[in-house]
C-alpha cells in the first residue's frame, strides 16, 4: 500500500494503460529511415481467431473434392470471393479429454485438454494467441485483444464436473489463467483508445499528456516510497514499476504518433440490439485496432460453448445448442446450417473490408493469417475430431490459399497451431500434444 499526502486514485493510473494510441502506418507517414520503410512496404504479420460455437452441420462444412480442384460446400460458399486466400482443412484431431463443451473451446488454441475440476484448480496450457501476442506485443500498446459476442451470464449451464471458465474463453494467458473475452464494443473501443469518447486528434493529445503527468506523479512518488522499505517490499515495488515502466512505453508510442491523422470515431453507446449489428461493431473495432497497429492479435468467440442464443433475424427462433442436438434429422442440421452459414456470411464481410485496406505494399489481409472453426465437428456427437477449420489471409506471403487438403484422421491440430506459430515468425518446438508440423504454411 502506498501512503502518501495526496492520494492518488486507482482508476487514473489504470486508465494510462488503455488510453494510448497508435495510428495506421501510411507510406506518407513513413520517417525516412530504411529500416522502418522495410516494415512499411512488407507489412507486420497478424493472427485472428473467429471461433464459432456448438459445433457444426459437417454435411453442409465439407467441400467436395481435394487440392485445388475442391467446390466450396453450401456453409462456406460465401467465401468463394476469398478462394485464393482460403485454405480449408478436414481431418484435425483436437485429441480426446476436457469434456465434450469444454474441451471444444479449451483444446483450440492450446492443444491441452482442461482438468476436470468445477472449482478453482482449472489448468489447460498456453494459447496460441498469448504466445504471440507476448512476442509480437512488443511492437504495440496492447499485446492482444480478446473478444466476445456472449456476456458472462449468456454461457448457460457448462460440462458437469468442469469449471465454466473453460467454456466461456479460448484464450489462456498461462496454464492457469483463462482470460475474460470481453463482449460490450463500448469497453473493447475504451481499452484501444482510452475513455475520451473518440479518436479526434485534439482530444486524444489532451488525453496523452493528462496520462504522461499522472504517470510522472506516479513515478516520482513510488522514487521516494523506496527509500526505507525492507527487501520484500522493494521486490512488489520492483514488479510495480515494470507495470508502469510498460505503461510508459504505451504512451511514448502515442506520443510519437499524435500527429498522424486517423478518422474520428465515436465511441459505441454500448451493445447493439441485434446479434448481426453487434458481431459487425466487433469485426470494426477488430480492422481498427489492426489498422492502427495497436495489437496484432485479435481472438473472437462468436459464442461460448452450450451458447442458447436464436437467431430470430434469420427467422431461427430456437436456441442454438438444443438445435445441435439435431438427433441426425434432416429438418434440424438443415437449420443448423443455417446459423453456420449466416456465421460465414458475416466473417466474408470483415475478410473483404480487410482486403480492401491497404497495408504496406499490400492489404490487411495480405499479411494477417486468421484461423475460423469449431472445437467439435458433429454436434449431436460432440465428435471431437474431424475438426472445421478454415485458414483466410496471406500471412505476409506464407499462405497459399485455393485448396482443401484432407489429413488422416489422427492427425493432431495442434500440428496446425505449430505451423501457425512457425508461418508468424514465433516458431515452437511443441504446442499441447503436437507430434509434428503441418507443412502448409511457410515463412515468406
Amino acid at each position: 500500500m502506498i501512503i502518501t499526502k495526496k492520494a492518488i486514485p486507482r482508476r487514473a493510473v489504470l486508465r494510462g494503460i488503455g488510453a494510448t494510441l497508435a495510428l495506421p502506418l501510411l507510406d506518407g507517414m513513413v520517417p525516412a529511415l530504411s529500416a522502418i520503410r522495410t516494415t512499411a512496404a512488407r507489412g507486420m504479420r497478424r493472427f485472428g481467431v473467429v471461433y464459432v460455437p456448438n459445433g457444426m452441420a459437417m454435411e453442409h462444412w465439407t467441400p467436395t473434392g481435394d487440392g485445388t480442384a475442391f467446390e466450396f460446400s453450401p456453409i462456406l460458399r460465401p467465401m468463394a470471393p476469398f478462394r485464393d486466400r482460403t485454405l480449408v482443412l478436414t481431418g484435425l484431431n483436437p485429441g480426446p479429454g476436457g469434456g465434450a463443451h469444454a474441451g471444444a473451446s479449451t483444446k483450440f488454441l492450446t492443444g491441452v485438454a482442461g482438468r476436470m475440476t468445477d472449482g478453482a484448480e482449472i489448468h489447460s496450457g498456453t494459447s496460441i494467441d498469448q504466445l504471440l501476442g507476448k512476442e509480437l506485443g512488443q511492437y504495440t500498446q496492447l499485446s492482444s485483444l480478446e473478444l466476445a459476442l456472449d456476456g458472462r451470464d449468456f454461457a448457460g449451464s457448462c460440462d458437469a464436473g468442469f469449471s465454466c471458465a473453460y467454456t466461456n474463453t479460448i484464450s489462456w494467458r498461462t496454464p492457469t489463467t483463462p482470460l475474460p473475452m470481453e463482449n460490450n464494443p463500448r469497453v473493447v473501443f475504451e481499452r484501444l483508445f482510452g475513455d475520451s469518447g473518440s479518436t479526434d486528434p485534439a482530444v486524444r493529445l489532451a488525453r496523452i499528456r493528462e496520462d504522461r503527468s499522472i504517470l510522472d506523479s506516479v513515478t516520482e512518488k513510488v522514487a521516494d516510497l523506496q527509500r526505507g522499505i525492507g527487501p520484500d517490499d522493494r521486490r512488489k515495488i520492483g514488479q510495480y514499476l515494470d507495470a508502469v515502466r510498460d505503461v510508459e512505453r504505451r504512451i511514448q508510442k502515442a506520443e510519437e504518433q499524435s500527429a498522424r491523422e486517423l478518422p474520428v470515431v465515436q465511441q459505441p453507446a454500448g451493445i447493439p440490439p441485434t446479434f448481426e449489428a453487434h458481431m459487425r461493431l466487433m469485426f470494426d473495432l477488430q480492422l481498427l485496432a489492426y489498422q492502427t497497429d495497436l495489437t496484432r492479435v485479435v481472438s473472437f468467440m462468436v459464442g461460448r460453448e452450450i451458447s442458447g442464443r436464436t437467431y430470430n433475424e434469420i427467422g431461427i427462433p430456437d436456441a442454438h445448442h438444443p438445435l445441435s442436438h439435431h438427433l441426425d434429422d434432416p429438418v434440424k442440421i438443415g437449420i443448423m446450417s443455417k446459423i453456420n452459414t449466416y456465421h460465414v456470411v458475416l466473417f466474408a464481410e470483415f475478410v473483404e473490408k480487410m482486403r480492401s485496406t491497404p497495408d504496406g505494399d499490400g492489404s490487411l489481409l495480405d499479411h494477417s493469417l486468421l484461423l475460423y472453426g469449431a472445437g467439435m465437428s458433429n454436434s449431436n456427437a460432440h465428435a471431437p475430431n474431424n475438426l472445421p477449420i478454415m485458414l483466410v489471409g496471406g500471412a505476409g506471403g506464407g499462405l497459399e490459399g485455393g485448396r482443401h487438403i484432407t489429413y488422416p484422421e489422427d492427425t493432431p491440430m495442434a500440428n496446425l497451431l505449430m505451423a501457425i506459430m512457425d508461418a508468424l515468425g514465433v516458431p515452437m518446438e511443441q504446442v499441447g500434444d503436437s507430434n509434428g508440423m503441418l507443412d502448409v504454411l511457410s515463412i515468406a
